[in-house]
């Protein structure tokens, strides 16, 4: 027997183990060791490919870390203005109707420049999906102090750590769409673990159905990511520190749910 004929007979689907989904495009990693943006890419393609909405679906991608999806996920993407990919999913929502929409933003473009569109989009109940990628710093552009950054956190911008007499309090953004009429779906979840990750998974197809549904109201996605590289940790000691720091504050689970449905 050959080595092919042995590789093959293995190659079955009771075996498998991994396969790239069809809609993550075939794009060298690029983002830093650890960071969480690449699980979530991949989480999306899944959910994309398991509902077979790859021609129905659009996203948008703003500035920041965040706008690198269009590199990856194969649907239609448009790139957004930083802060405004919410306004920019409500347009084409509204235009098109029958797409499934959403938008892919970090903390510092949805909760610092963009917090007006984020607040206007869900009051309105726009019928999209917001995922939000939260990991208390501005990523791409120096690992500054982000809205979300902890009191006492440290950054290039707070070295001596968030002094919230000065700067405020860190910004719970989640909490704040949940309470507004027009969200129907908001959760907070994490990915630095194999059964978080499954639970992130869930909430992202969760949403897109109730999109598909026609579900009147906004869907709200915060993930609790690490940001190794502006944290100055390993990837490992960026989870540990997530898990102890963030989490406390950041806690995980449902906020809300349409009709106490979870």
């Amino acid at each position: 027997m050959s080595e092919q004929t042995i590789i093959d007979e293995i190659k079955t689907e009771e075996n498998l183990v991994y396969k790239k989904p069809e809609a993550l495009k075939d794009t060298p990693f690029h983002y830093c060791p650890g960071c969480a943006h690449g699980v979530v890419h991949r989480l999306i393609a899944e959910v994309i490919d398991e509902m077979g909405i790859q021609s129905e679906t659009i996203g948008v991608a703003p500035v920041g870390c965040s706008v690198f999806a269009y590199n990856y996920i194969d649907v239609d993407m448009t790139e957004a203005a930083h802060g405004r990919a919410s306004a920019v999913a409500t347009g084409i929502k509204r235009v098109l109707p029958d797409r499934l929409v959403f938008s892919y933003q970090g903390d510092g473009d949805l909760a610092a420049i963009g917090t007006g569109e984020t607040i206007h989009t869900c009051n309105r109940g726009e019928n999209v999906l917001i995922i939000f990628i939260n990991n208390g710093i501005y990523g791409m552009t120096g690992g500054q102090m982000a809205p979300t950054t902890l009191e006492n956190m440290k950054s290039t911008t707070t070295p001596f750590g968030r002094d919230v007499s000065v700067m405020g309090y860190p910004l719970k953004i989640t909490e704040l769409v949940a309470a507004l009429p027009g969200t129907q779906y908001v959760t907070r979840q994490a990915v630095y673990k194999p059964g978080l990750v499954r639970k992130t998974k869930k909430a992202i197809r969760k949403s897109f159905e109730l999109q598909k549904e026609n579900k009147n109201g906004t869907c709200f996605i915060e993930v609790v990511a690490n940001c190794p590289s502006n944290w100055k940790m390993t990837p490992v000691e960026s989870n540990k520190w997530l898990e102890e720091n963030m989490l406390p504050f950041y806690q995980l689970g449902d906020i809300k749910t349409p009709n106490g449905r979870k």
